[in-house]
């Protein structure tokens, strides 16, 4: 019995699979669905992608699971047999982090922004033990912290595999240590944590003016398309669903603040109906409200 339900999970794995679209020519996407990890989705719910170059590959992202990195690599190699030349991740949260190991092993250098780095090794292993939890220890297998051995402090400018590639750092926004990638040739930005379409962001790494701030600064790029971290790609480029939300969010809670209402009253009574059909709504939203609700009072003692 215990073989057949190996087997069973086995050639569910290899159903499962994942598949990239292309968003321009030599630029390709792998959308997750969207929503919270749980076992029906084996984690993937993020977006990630990959870049051809006339030298190589380059990849953007790498999924929730050692796992997920294999699938990605499967799906890279079908697309094309160049090789993968690095690994770029956008910021440090756990749907982006863990497919690492499995270009790691294979020599690929891993590059991220340092306060990613350094957010991952105080944090990640906490990220890893969740998942392990939610999806378990059998399909998280080979999951590891990978730290990147090649860090950037700021905005960089980078040609590799024959493709220049511009790596925009805006400061504090999804997170301390937030990268835009932004392939120059096709135009197209993937957005990282900064960027979410039809899934609530989730403010609890960021800071809220910084985050804004930097949604203008990938605005004024005029990407013909963007890859957000969650949700569909937006072509031409469009970061006005997330912007919308972060004001309005912060709007909400400025007006309950100033009313005098208390946090619980703000946790239980601040709803935001426009968006409440995004994913993530009924256990994120609250969660922003309390966050915000908190920074705006701090704010009022300062």
């Amino acid at each position: 019995m215990r073989l057949l339900l190996a087997c069973l999970a086995f050639w569910s794995h290899l159903a499962f699979g994942i598949q990239p679209i292309r968003v321009a020519p030599d630029v390709y996407a792998f959308v997750g669905t969207g929503g919270d990890v749980n076992p029906a989705n084996r984690g993937f719910v993020a977006n990630s992608g990959f870049i051809v170059g006339a030298d190589g590959i380059i990849v953007i992202d790498s999924g929730t699971s050692y796992r997920h990195g294999l699938d990605m690599r499967a799906a890279i190699a079908k697309a094309s047999r160049r090789p993968i030349r690095l690994v770029i991740l956008t910021h440090a949260a756990q749907e982006f982090i863990f497919g690492a190991a499995a270009f790691q092993e294979l020599g690929v250098p891993i590059l991220a922004h340092r306060k990613s780095a350094e957010w991952m090794r105080a944090r990640c292993e906490t990220c890893l033990a969740r998942l392990q939890r939610t999806l378990g220890r059998g399909f998280m297998h080979g999951s590891k912290v990978v730290t990147p051995n090649r860090l950037i402090d700021e905005t960089t400018a980078l040609n590799i595999a024959g493709r220049e590639i511009n790596l925009l750092s805006f400061g504090w926004g999804s997170s301390p240590g937030d990268l835009v990638v932004f392939d120059r040739r096709s135009n197209v930005v993937f957005a990282g944590g900064l960027v979410s379409i039809g899934r609530v962001p989730d403010l609890r790494d960021g800071e809220l003016t910084g985050w804004l701030a930097a949604l203008e600064s990938v605005e004024r790029l005029r990407a013909t398309c963007l890859v957000p971290g969650f949700g569909a790609p937006v072509c031409p480029a469009d970061v006005g669903p997330t912007r919308g939300y972060l004001t309005a969010l912060d709007t909400a809670v400025r007006a309950r603040y100033r009313s005098g209402a208390s946090l619980l009253d703000v946790s239980r009574e601040t709803r935001l109906p426009a968006f409440s059909r995004w994913a993530m709504y009924a256990t994120t939203h609250p969660r922003n409200v309390q966050q915000r609700f908190l920074e705006v009072e701090r704010e009022e003692f300062h």
